[in-house]
């Protein structure tokens, strides 16, 4: 099957940006990739596609609900495809478990994925009333309603502005304080929705970034992404490319920003006279100023709107 063409499989998730996906990790045949978040393994099934005869894919995702979609997906490459349970912090132990290194390129897409918006019981929209969870992986020890419910209301305003860049979040946070205890979706939704009203005319529903933060304090993410990235571009072969797809703003500037440190040979302050930092450069960016969905991709998939993709290769002469 050519990987030009969208794949074909289940219907809640089309994977984002698969062209600029596949042209970003200089896929070949032969090569070894990394979907260090693979979902339901619509990227994995493009990637591993291109690098056919002879490629292998290694697949990462914490959800086990979402792995098994995957495994159903990729049942067809055999054994050129390996899926594993575990967050993408922990890259580097589990290619190595599977003697998986160097690699030629890895995937992050980060965030969360459509499928688990779209699955009844997760509590990650307010498009329906359901408890408030919000875990990715369903093991995890913290959910959305522990933290709406323990933490102080400074705490919980520092949560809202800081993940959720909301300019509200003080008063967003003092009327969840009042409210509480808040069990669901609806509670929350209604909770952010009687502190900053709602006009006819907004385009975006007003708890949307308040979930937003709550989503990315419970799953970690940002801290995770910052250790993903680090232990990821490590396991790069000479040449092997590093590609993340972000779909916020603090996500990107993350990856944007371990870019430009990586691709430098110093990182001391501009008015240090003399160097002293010893750092080199390990990687060279191959995708400046990042990538967007097509126009055509946005009006077929809304959620690649918000999509950018950067990419960075490592280093020949890289230690």
């Amino acid at each position: 099957m050519s990987s030009e063409r969208a794949p074909q499989h289940d219907p809640r998730h089309e994977p984002v940006m698969f062209h600029e996906v596949v042209d970003a990790l200089a896929v070949h045949a032969g090569g070894r990739y990394v979907d260090a978040t693979v979902g339901l393994g619509g990227h994995a099934r493009v990637i591993i596609e291109a690098a056919q005869p002879g490629g292998r894919l290694l697949g990462i995702d914490r959800d086990p609900q979402a792995l098994a979609i995957a495994a159903e997906h990729l049942a067809p490459f055999g054994d050129a495809v390996v899926l594993a349970r575990g967050e993408f912090t922990e890259i580097a132990q589990i290619c190595e478990e599977r003697g998986f290194t160097p690699v030629d390129g890895i995937l992050i897409d980060a965030g969360v994925s459509s499928f688990q918006l779209d699955t009844p019981g997760r509590g990650f929209s307010f498009r329906r009333d359901e408890l408030l969870d919000m875990r990715m992986d369903p093991d995890g020890p913290v959910t959305a309603a522990d933290i709406v419910n323990t933490s102080d209301e400074a705490d919980l305003a520092a949560i809202i502005f800081e993940y959720g860049e909301e300019r509200r979040s003080r008063r967003i946070a003092r009327e969840i304080v009042a409210r509480r205890p808040l069990r669901t979706t609806s509670d929350l939704a209604r909770a952010v929705e009687a502190a900053v009203g709602r006009r006819g005319q907004d385009r975006i529903h007003p708890a949307t970034l308040t979930f937003q933060a709550l989503r990315i304090a419970v799953n970690n993410e940002l801290d995770q992404l910052e250790t993903a990235l680090e232990a990821a571009h490590l396991l790069l072969a000479p040449g092997g490319r590093l590609v993340v797809i972000s779909f916020h703003s603090l996500e990107d500037r993350m990856v944007k920003q371990f870019i430009r440190e990586h691709t430098r040979d110093c990182i001391c302050p501009p008015r240090q006279p003399v160097c002293t930092c010893d750092h080199r450069a390990t990687l060279r960016d191959v995708a400046k100023g990042g990538r967007t969905a097509s126009d055509d991709e946005v009006a077929r998939n809304p959620r690649a709107r918000s999509a950018r993709l950067r990419a960075a290769e490592r280093l020949v002469e890289a230690a």
